[in-house]
């Protein structure tokens, strides 16, 4: 008799939501996020240190505190510097506070990045398997969490300051030597995360939602390095992102949250016409010497929720605190001041900001 008791809580207890499906060993209910079907989300990177991979509990709650309102998803970053290895303990503290883990990959082995290709996780090396014993063993523990996880490769690649960036994989090598049949860059990055993909579905994969995330203004202003460029392709990716900064460190010039994104946004929304769009990373520098950083949080959240940019579906707001090489501050984070702190609350405290995910069954 108990055991037929046992059964009907069980049967109880899945069906009124209060046991995390998520959590089940054969990795039959994974799932992709969806857009929300009304609002934006609202997500950060919480401050997880100059690494950017420092996750813990408590970073995560000061920051729902701070702006009192929850996270959907934290951004954090998986570095490739002691080998390509699943974060899974940081994932596991993210997704017990109720949130979606968003790792960045990041290949590259050396922190102190002077410019240049990384001298091990090029991305010709990722696209001839180099990588592909470490890459299959980071997405077997991946699918083993059987927890919905967002995951992107290769962060801002259209940028230069990074060692996956087309610049410095071949760049446009293809206008330089006249030669159609030699990759260029952003060839080489695309064909790199086709492969990377194709990789973890070969694994039975279905609990990530792939992201492709460019930069608003890019660098070297070149024909070859557009952003579209750069694309795997509706096929592969679930949503397309874009990195908003103000002026980063204090005494630059001053650019609004729209002066940016409108400069950006056609060609941004062009990449694809279906995915839904997000701004992975938004900030600016408290400087008042140079701009009013309370106007530039107040105008950059009002943009949004004015349906001035209607095909962004969530918003991640990037704080941190950083010390440059010439000793200057770049403080990014909502509480610089009590006034960011104040209009930051004030303004997501909307309900359009949402903090529900919603998913569907994951089929990679």
């Amino acid at each position: 008799m108990l055991r037929y008791y046992l059964c009907f809580v069980i049967f109880v207890l899945l069906f009124s939501g209060y046991i995390d499906k998520t959590a089940s060993p054969d990795n039959s209910n994974s799932r992709k996020l969806l857009a929300p079907p009304e609002g934006i989300y609202h997500c950060a990177f919480p401050d997880f240190g100059a690494a950017e991979d420092n996750v813990t509990t408590e970073r995560i709650v000061e920051f729902e505190n701070l702006v009192g309102k929850p996270i959907v998803w934290a951004y954090f970053s998986n570095n490739w510097i002691e080998g390509i290895n699943f974060p899974e303990a940081s994932v596991r503290i993210i997704h017990e506070q109720g949130v979606i883990p968003f790792i960045r990959m990041m290949p590259r082995s050396i922190y102190e990045y002077e410019g240049g290709p990384d001298p091990v996780y090029t991305m010709q090396r990722i696209i001839e398997g180099s990588f592909d014993a470490e890459l299959a063993q980071w997405a077997e523990a991946a699918k083993r969490t059987n927890i919905p996880l967002m995951v992107e490769f290769g962060t801002e690649v259209n940028g230069d300051s990074s060692p996956w960036s087309g610049r410095w994989n071949g760049g446009g090598d293809m206008n330089q030597y006249g030669d159609s049949n030699l990759p260029d860059g952003p060839e080489r990055f695309r064909d790199a995360y086709r492969h990377i993909i194709d990789l973890f579905r070969a694994q039975g994969v279905k609990n990530i939602s792939w992201v492709f995330h460019v930069y608003a203004q890019g660098w070297p202003e070149e024909s070859w390095n557009n952003m579209a460029a750069y694309y795997p392709g509706d096929d592969y990716i679930d949503w397309i992102g874009v990195s908003i900064f103000g002026p980063g460190k204090p005494g630059k010039a001053w650019q609004t949250f729209t002066e940016i994104l409108d400069g950006c946004y056609l060609e941004f929304s062009a990449i694809s016409t279906e995915k839904p769009l997000v701004i992975l990373e938004f900030g600016v520098v408290d400087d008042s010497a140079t701009g009013d950083k309370v106007a530039w949080i107040r105008e950059a959240l009002e943009s949004i929720k004015s349906g001035r940019y209607p095909r962004i579906k969530a918003i991640s707001y990037w704080h941190e605190t950083w010390e440059n090489n010439d000793g200057t501050l770049s403080n990014l984070r909502v509480d610089s001041s009590l006034e960011s702190l104040e209009v930051y609350r004030e303004e997501i405290a909307d309900p359009f900001f949402v903090t529900n995910a919603y998913f569907s069954d994951g089929d990679n």
